[in-house]
């Protein structure tokens, strides 16, 4: 009986783990600048769920993509367009890097926040406004989103 108890509490404290972090880490970075954006992370969870038809998957990125630009005061559905142009474009033309477990996360949180950042400063020159400022903390981002995609 405590195996079967067991299997049941675990997937929900997991839930309860995830929608807490969707909804107060996007807070914190507003605070703590040091903190990394996590972009790629959540633009790979939402191709993923794309990929493999996992409602879940795609609301938490698309949760975590809206709180986080409310929170920045960064262009609303910035983040999902440009994660779904990455999908479009780029994504089914890495199946030759299928074979590879840790190439297709890399290459994809690379192309994700690259093109991401690329949008952004588009933005910025059109509106004339000054949404993110290039500096290391960004590169500290990059390393980051790479990093955690390696782990999972």
């Amino acid at each position: 009986m405590a195996k079967y108890t067991r299997t049941f509490k675990l997937p929900y404290l997991l839930w309860i783990l995830a929608v807490i972090f969707i909804i107060f880490y996007p807070m914190l970075i507003s605070i703590y600048v040091f903190l990394p954006l996590l972009i790629g992370v959540m633009g790979y969870l939402l191709i993923l769920g794309i990929e493999k038809e996992q409602k879940s998957y795609i609301f938490m990125a698309l949760v975590y993509f809206v709180n986080l630009e409310i929170n920045l005061s960064l262009p609303f559905f910035l983040t999902i367009i440009s994660s779904l142009v990455i999908y479009v474009l780029f994504f089914q033309s890495l199946l030759h890097f299928r074979q590879c477990k840790v190439c297709t996360p890399i290459i994809t949180v690379i192309l994700l926040d690259f093109f991401y950042l690329g949008s952004l400063m588009v933005y910025d020159f059109i509106f004339q406004e000054t949404t993110i400022m290039l500096d290391n903390i960004l590169l500290y981002s990059l390393v980051i989103d790479l990093l955690i995609v390696v782990i999972l």
